[in-house]
């Protein structure tokens, strides 16, 4: 994969729609006209899940017919990646993904599709920003005090993560990184047991997903120094952001988006998107998001695969430089 070639993301595929065939202009007005599947590539109950019943339900409202969720995990995404690349670009098939689409390119050497070529980005429905927390018994109170430690005592801090190419490893790579020191990985099978993990004392730290981190923090289970968003957090509003910290360059986002396959008309993908934002814009679906940690966004297209291309281009950096490897 090749930076260059991330330019045939941009933008819808006009392409597409020069080439309908007959009847393609007709089934793209009348659309819908049956229930749609939403494919979720993680499992249910998950972030990714609640975000996706959330806006199927109202993309069900406004678009007429049923958007039926569909949990296809495993893999990182791939998975579901894979069944939607397979599937008709007729609209009827559409994935709700999560920042492993970005970071799966980069991090294994083969998928079962091409990232860049198979899919259609229709809108960028929710960015949560990451939630540096510790242990309360951990003896830092500050990114600053957490820089000194791991710069004093290189390999005694540990971090805690989802998993190996994680957005949570990947982000505490980055911090290691930038301090210029070295931390030890722990890698779970999953968000809540690490989380877990770092609320019980095991392990001392964790750059935690900003949504699962929020009930422990504000219960006192675990204390949250700093969040990885531009702006605080609404619902953490004396938490500074890492860059009020003293720590640039980590904006460092899990976010749910929705793609078609390639190839899917034009209009249907607009129709789609206009959907989607509605859905996140709807006070209700708004308020619900932002209390799990989110920011509701319900972007378009060209600027959804905008986001994505800087995304894997952020992630390839990370994973080449610290040279990461998939478990």
């Amino acid at each position: 994969m090749t930076h260059g070639s991330l330019p045939r993301w941009l933008g819808l595929t006009l392409v597409s729609c020069a080439v309908l065939m007959p009847g393609m202009t007709f089934a793209a007005d009348s659309y819908p006209d049956k229930p749609i599947r939403m494919l979720v590539t993680y499992p249910p109950g998950g972030g990714a899940d609640i975000v996706a019943r959330l806006v199927a339900a109202k993309m069900t409202d406004s678009l007429g017919q049923q958007v039926v969720v569909e949990n296809r995990p495993g893999a990182n995404g791939q998975i579901g990646a894979a069944a939607l690349a397979r599937s008709e670009p007729s609209g009827y098939t559409i994935m709700l993904d999560a920042t492993g689409f970005s970071i799966n390119p980069v991090l294994y050497e083969s998928l079962p599709y091409d990232t860049l070529k198979d899919f259609q980005p229709v809108s960028l429905l929710v960015k949560f920003p990451n939630l540096l927390v510790k242990h309360p018994d951990f003896p830092v109170n500050s990114v600053k005090e957490l820089t000194e430690q791991v710069l004093r005592s290189p390999d005694s801090v540990s971090y805690a993560s989802s998993g190996m190419g994680s957005v949570q490893h990947l982000a505490a790579a980055m911090f290691a990184s930038k301090v210029g020191g070295e931390m030890l990985h722990v890698p779970y099978k999953g968000g809540n047991p690490a989380l877990t993990d770092v609320a019980g004392g095991q392990v001392p730290i964790m750059f935690a997903n900003g949504a699962s981190a929020l009930p422990f923090a504000t219960g006192g289970k675990v204390i949250p120094l700093a969040t990885t968003g531009a702006v605080r957090s609404p619902a953490l509003p004396d938490v500074p952001t890492m860059a009020e910290a003293g720590m640039t360059g980590m904006e460092v986002y899990e976010w749910n988006a929705l793609f078609v396959p390639a190839g899917t008309p034009e209009p249907i993908v607009e129709k789609l998107a206009a959907a989607a934002h509605a859905a996140v814009r709807d006070p209700e679906v708004s308020k619900k998001l932002m209390d799990m940690g989110g920011e509701p966004l319900g972007s378009g297209p060209s600027s959804t695969a905008e986001f994505i291309s800087e995304q894997i281009s952020t992630w390839k950096e990370v994973i080449q430089s610290n040279q990461i490897k998939p478990n």
